[in-house]
């Protein structure tokens, strides 16, 4: 089975962005200054009050793929093994360049992917006119078309949940967040215009969520 292993980076727009009744509605139970903080931090997580500034890709059978970032247009690089290409974009070439690479695999690998990096794909393509090719979200109880990792580790939600970095510490993997960047970080580097750093971070996540997908098909895989 050919299959692809992909996560998201995402940030959400200055809420001054929406109009007044949007506004109010996005902070309406924020009663104090720590609560609208919170509040903005949760705008991160929808496709509705936020963009995709990062999709990475990887084969973890051959170990290539690609990060397309967000950032004004240069040429391709390479890393420094040759087996990662990164691509700057705009948000809609980003997604235009990922359903036109996810097209050629059987099978999709995530870390969450169910409950946030698909439906915000699906969701972030239609608001830009990009139509999705397929259902990132297929039946459920299967791994075959979707594994994501966080429903199989759980066995669909039976036992706790841990967020990505937990899980790897858990099993040996180096975490993506050992360099020093976080999520909460994004908005920081794209003010600063490091865009590369965003788009490495995004390969972090991608490689640990390969090296968990290893662990978890060589001891917990049963179809």
């Amino acid at each position: 089975m050919n299959r692809i292993v992909f996560d998201i980076e995402t940030l959400a727009y200055p809420l001054g962005d929406f109009d007044q009744v949007q506004q109010d509605y996005l902070m309406k139970f924020a009663g104090n200054d720590e609560e609208r903080e919170e509040a903005k931090r949760r705008m991160n997580l929808n496709p509705f009050t936020a963009r995709i500034i990062a999709i990475g890709m990887l084969n973890p059978d051959s170990n290539q793929g690609k990060v397309l970032y967000e950032a004004p247009k240069t040429e391709p690089e390479l890393s420094s093994d040759g087996a990662i290409e990164f691509v700057s974009c705009t948000e809609k070439e980003i997604l235009e360049r990922f359903w036109e690479t996810v097209s050629h695999y059987n099978q999709l690998i995530t870390f969450n992917g169910r409950t946030f990096d698909a439906p915000f794909v699906m969701l972030r393509s239609t608001l830009l006119g990009v139509k999705p090719i397929r259902n990132l979200v297929p039946y459920r109880y299967s791994a075959k078309e979707h594994c994501d990792l966080l429903d199989q580790l759980t066995f669909y939600g039976a036992t706790r949940k841990f967020n990505l970095d937990f899980y790897c510490k858990s099993f040996g993997i180096k975490s993506p967040k050992a360099d020093g960047v976080t999520g909460l970080d994004l908005a920081e580097l794209v003010e600063q215009r490091r865009f590369m750093e965003i788009a490495e971070y995004c390969l972090r996540d991608v490689r640990a969520t390969a090296e968990l997908f290893e662990k978890w098909k060589s001891f917990l895989s049963f179809e």
